[in-house]
């Protein structure tokens, strides 16, 4: 769609971002419990591979364990591992935790940068990551593609890629700038509630006038 959207094409995302709207709200939120960026940071990138709500029970002792990013930067890789372990990839997350938390320190200041190549050079940072800070803490316009809105955004027929950084690309050009942020928020909760994968009820969904598989 990304590439010749018709005035017909723009006048159905018009349509699907006001009952997202309707039905969610347009309040910006975040599914990762933090009190800071870098806090933020932190249980973004021990996200990849596991759930919100898995993140948020460790983050719980871990940001208590770890007070500061000097905490963080200076842990022990090992005992690390073990406070992370249940969220998965638990050595490359500890790894990356205390290089990015170093990085922060030396390079940084000890802010998070808003600058997506300062995100991205971060370790364990893709863009994925990137987006959720510059949109959660910054208010930049940012697509976040997790595993939801690759497969929903897929459904609406707004892309046909695999890839999520073309996925991002895409919907950059699909949707109006002022729902880049709350997309993601609205895909999330549509993702786990309705339109989930292995048992979507296209029957309840608001969406299903809208939506080419429903009428499949």
């Amino acid at each position: 769609m990304a590439k010749r959207m018709t005035q017909k094409e723009k006048e159905r995302v018009s349509r699907i971002m006001k009952l997202l709207d309707e039905e969610y709200g347009t309040e910006y939120r975040c599914y990762l419990n933090h009190d800071n960026a870098w806090q933020l940071l932190i249980a973004t990138i021990l996200s990849a591979q596991c759930t919100d709500a898995r993140v948020n029970i460790v983050t719980k002792d871990l940001f208590v364990k770890y007070p500061d990013l000097n905490a963080f930067a200076g842990a022990d890789v090992e005992e690390l591992e073990q406070d992370i372990k249940s969220t998965g990839f638990y050595r490359n997350k500890a790894k990356n935790i205390i290089e990015c938390c170093r990085r922060l320190l030396t390079e940084f200041n000890g802010e998070v940068p808003k600058d997506i190549d300062d995100l991205t050079s971060l370790a364990g940072v893709g863009r994925k990551t990137a987006n959720v800070i510059r949109g959660n803490i910054y208010n930049i316009p940012s697509i976040v593609v997790d595993t939801h809105v690759k497969r929903i955004s897929k459904k609406l027929g707004f892309t046909k890629e695999d890839d999520p950084v073309k996925i991002e690309y895409e919907l950059m050009k699909v949707l109006p700038e002022d729902h880049w942020i709350l997309y993601n928020i609205h895909i999330i909760t549509l993702g786990r509630s309705i339109c989930t994968a292995r048992n979507p009820k296209c029957e309840e969904c608001f969406l299903k006038g809208e939506c080419p598989s429903s009428l499949i």
